[in-house]
């Protein structure tokens, strides 16, 4: 009998494993390919903890069996994260219904996408503000997984921070509920006698003992943005209090299965305006990062001459997307259409948004910001989106440049390993002419956009899948880029997470004390290595450059 005969006398959801499902179920927006061996679609919770029990006693038979459960839910995913060899737990399907909706909360199931999640949220005029460039496409369970950010960040945080408590499927196939736990509470859960109580010990004797937390104090992360390893560093000390829903989030599904989720939601401001700035030299940096910060933008959003260039390749595209007509979107881009024949393509674009609860002190923020500018660096240039409904060219640009790419341009493909590190603003003057030198000695196509405010950026290449040298340049360039970045205590992932392509590099960021903690969490919460395993901890070099979806690589 098969896998999936055998998951059918537990599952009551559907299970499939004909080679189509498995062929599209093997690949999400990343460079990896990993063959599943079925894909189930689980109807609730309860599916859900029928197979987490199956794996459980695969394992205990057959303690060599690679059997194992990785969830997924819109596959948006750039780090391979959602790919396994074994179970795919799709919870689209069934698991995706918006539960409740409050007053300044919801509670939502994962497979839900954000695109329905928001639009139900907003009859309220409540947001999640986290969400990413891929909101159209991606879903919030795997928001959570990741502890994704996006163009709002700068003011309200990631995802970690809207999250109130979680259900999880844990190793004992139950259901467990987390949230922060303080004082009587967090006394009363580590006195239980139970499997969730000796969890609660374990974990917060990990980050209680005095050499761990000063292994987590040293080797926590420098940056406001980090997706990388478990974040010790922001679950409680263990005595006063402990977030194991925190440790949950970012996770990428390695420790348990989520099932539903509470968030706390904001009232967004309902009016915006945009000072849009052309850099011409990335030095100008320097002085532009701190002058626009002191403003306090809501967002501080960046994309590169490529990016442009992508943009104006692919207009016809770019004004279906916006769901106008190509004439008028034409019309809208005259004036930055003049600024390219007079002085050139920009090598940066910055998009500097301000929100307010009227129009008008939404334009007076961003025009003063412009004023104080304009004329102060050679060759700088500054325009003013006076609406929301004006700056959306800029978005969509922004937003839209990688689906373009990723749709549109044959015979290449686009390239996620290098498109989500993160250094210190303060920084960005000197280290980005140092990435632009090292990305210089590759022939490739690539666009650099990002949230330029938190000194995140994402690159991505386009390469030439049938090069037979692609995956050792795919290799050594991780290798030059993530070196630079963490020079500069940075981060190798702020918002995308581990998955395949960062896994490997996890120890080089956090050091090898770091790392063994994060391995003694894995160990914790699953002991048996069955949920989504490869990814945070215990994966190499050569398991992801094996993985990598390249027909050249594998002759």
């Amino acid at each position: 009998m098969s896998l999936g005969d055998d998951l059918k006398k537990v599952i009551h959801g559907e299970i499939e494993d004909s080679a189509a499902v498995l062929e599209a179920y093997s690949r999400d927006a990343s460079l990896f390919k990993v063959l599943p061996e079925v894909v189930v679609h689980p109807k609730d919770a309860a599916d859900i903890c029928a197979a987490v029990k199956f794996v459980v006693q695969e394992k205990k038979n057959n303690p060599k069996s690679h059997v194992s459960l990785t969830a997924r839910a819109a596959g948006s995913d750039m780090s391979g994260g959602p790919l396994n060899n074994s179970i795919i737990l799709d919870t689209t399907k069934h698991l995706n219904r918006l539960l409740e909706l409050g007053d300044e909360h919801a509670v939502v199931e994962p497979g839900m996408l954000f695109r329905d999640f928001d639009k139900e949220t907003k009859k309220k005029n409540l947001e999640l503000p986290s969400y990413t460039a891929s909101r159209e496409i991606n879903a919030v369970g795997g928001m959570v997984a990741n502890n994704s950010g996006g163009e709002k960040n700068l003011k309200y945080g990631k995802t970690a921070r809207y999250v109130e408590e979680l259900e999880v499927v844990l190793a004992d196939g139950e259901v467990h509920t987390f949230t922060k736990l303080e004082g009587e509470a967090l006394g009363a859960k580590l006195a239980e006698d139970s499997y969730e109580g000796d969890l609660y010990r374990r974990v917060a004797k990990l980050v209680s003992l005095p050499e761990h937390q000063r292994v987590i104090e040293a080797h926590k992360p420098r940056v406001e943005k980090n997706s990388s390893g478990y974040a010790l560093w922001d679950i409680g000390d263990g005595t006063t209090s402990l977030d194991l829903a925190r440790l949950m989030v970012g996770a990428q599904g390695t420790l348990g299965i989520i099932t539903k989720i509470k968030f706390k939601l904001i009232h967004p401001k309902p009016f915006a305006a945009m000072a849009v700035v052309f850099v011409k030299d990335l030095g100008q940096l320097g002085y532009l990062g701190p002058e626009i910060l002191n403003y306090e933008p809501d967002s501080f959003e960046s994309y590169d001459d490529h990016t442009f260039s992508i943009a104006v390749h692919y207009f016809p595209e770019l004004a279906a997307h916006m769901k106008g007509s190509l004439i008028s979107l034409g019309f809208s881009f005259l004036p930055e259409m003049w600024l390219v024949l007079t002085g050139g393509v920009p090598k940066l674009v910055l998009l500097v948004e301000f929100r307010a609860d009227t129009q008008e002190e939404a334009l007076e923020k961003a025009q003063g910001l412009a004023d104080e500018l304009h004329g102060t660096q050679e060759g700088l240039s500054v325009r003013v989106a006076e609406s929301e409904y004006k700056a959306r060219k800029y978005w969509a640009v922004r937003r839209e440049s990688f689906s373009l790419l990723r749709k549109k341009v044959r015979g290449l493909r686009t390239a996620p390993f290098i498109d989500d590190f993160v250094v210190p603003p303060r920084v960005l003057p000197e280290f980005l002419p140092k990435l632009e030198k090292i990305l210089s000695n590759y022939d490739w196509i690539y666009t650099v956009a990002g949230h330029v405010g938190d000194g995140n950026f994402h690159i991505i290449p386009l390469i030439d899948p049938t090069r037979t040298d692609t995956a050792k340049i795919i290799d050594t360039l991780s290798h030059k880029v993530y070196d630079l970045v963490l020079s500069y205590q940075g981060s190798i992932s702020g918002e995308h997470n581990d998955g395949i392509v960062r896994t490997p590099y996890v120890e080089k960021m956090f050091g090898s004390a770091m790392y063994a903690l994060f391995h003694e969490v894995k160990t914790i919460f699953d002991p048996l290595n069955i949920f989504n395993p490869g990814k945070k901890v215990g994966a190499t070099f050569s398991d992801a450059l094996t993985h990598l979806d390249l027909p050249a690589a594998k002759k």
